[in-house]
């Protein structure tokens, strides 16, 4: 009898921890955040994911009324620093990424990364679009997209474009660019945007691709540079005047740097459908859109689908940028 007592008792007592452990976690959810919530940044202060996290990180604690959100810049190996930590935290919405480029990007150019960044990460909304602008050094005899492609073509393998460093965005804007329009450009890249939008207001380098706005557009009203487009797929207000890439020569061609927010996998659909609120909400506001319009930024918010969806999309065409550029992942 108390054997039989026994083995009835031990399923209801499954169930019920079961039961406790669901309830527990759901309340958890619900009081969700109790405590600090960490968004890590992968990159240098001053960068666009970085801007966004602290703009959430301030939004976030108004809205709550208390510190809710610290910011933490872990910088170095192309992102991966900072991405593998928030790949292998726990998933409890406790620390986020706010992401860049480099992460579709980064699997074209490193064999062993310590993440899977479509399988071991949950977008949560993109963040902001930053545009590349496509300048020349005025002493190049072009004065537009198609000039350009005509002058490589008559010297393959003799023009030269600066990029803020290999494997970066802007180095494989130039590099699509180059693909689409079938000539041979040859790649100088520095430490960094600023070193090469030096050299090529020195006339050191022929073009670059840049997505530091607020930095050439100046030059270009001096006529220190010309601008040849933008990468985006429309005009972009703060230079209604030029062109984007695709209407100037080359259909189709789209290249932009982003950031987004992600979170590790398996985070509950609860916590990413509340960040996923709460972010949006801040990215909305008038000064948030005012304060990213400064540094070049437009705000794109998206669903945490929608997100995924572009991630992917992203992944697979700098991969096929990469290879048809002869890059092997080292």
């Amino acid at each position: 009898m108390a054997t039989r007592l026994i083995s009835y008792a031990r399923p209801l007592l499954t169930a019920l921890t079961v039961l406790a452990l669901a309830s527990a976690e759901a309340s958890a959810q619900d009081n969700y955040p109790s405590r600090l919530i960490r968004i890590i940044v992968p990159t240098a202060p001053g960068a666009p994911s970085d801007i966004s996290a602290r703009l959430i990180s301030e939004g976030m604690s108004k809205r709550l009324g208390r510190q809710a959100v610290v910011v933490e810049n872990r910088a170095g190996a192309g992102t991966i620093i900072g991405s593998e930590i928030v790949a292998k935290a726990p998933a409890d919405g406790y620390t986020l990424l706010a992401s860049a480029s480099p992460l579709a990007i980064n699997p074209a150019f490193f064999k062993k990364i310590p993440y899977d960044a479509l399988r071991d990460f949950v977008p949560i909304t993109e963040l902001v679009s930053v545009p590349n602008l496509i300048v020349v050094h005025p002493s190049l005899p072009v004065k537009s997209v198609k000039d350009l492609i005509t002058f490589a073509k008559a010297r393959p393998g003799k023009v030269q474009y600066a990029s803020a460093g290999y494997g970066t965005n802007p180095h494989l804007a130039m590099e699509l660019f180059s693909m689409m329009a079938q000539i041979r450009l040859i790649h100088v890249p520095y430490k960094g945007g600023m070193p090469g939008l030096i050299d090529l207001l020195g006339g050191h380098v022929a073009l670059m691709a840049t997505g530091s706005m607020s930095v050439a557009i100046p030059h270009v009203r001096t006529g220190r540079l010309r601008a040849l487009g933008v990468t985006t797929a429309a005009r972009i207000q703060t230079l209604s005047d030029v062109p984007t890439i695709s209407e100037a020569g080359l259909p189709g061609y789209e290249a932009v740097q982003w950031a987004g927010l992600l979170a590790p996998a398996k985070t509950p659909r609860e916590i990413i459908d509340k960040l996923h609120k709460e972010v949006v909400a801040i990215l909305r506001s008038p000064e948030a859109r005012a304060r990213l319009a400064e540094e070049g930024c437009e705000v794109i918010v998206s669903s945490p689908d929608e997100f995924a969806a572009f991630m992917q999309t992203e992944t697979v065409k700098w991969a096929k940028v990469a290879k048809a550029a002869g890059i092997q992942p080292e």
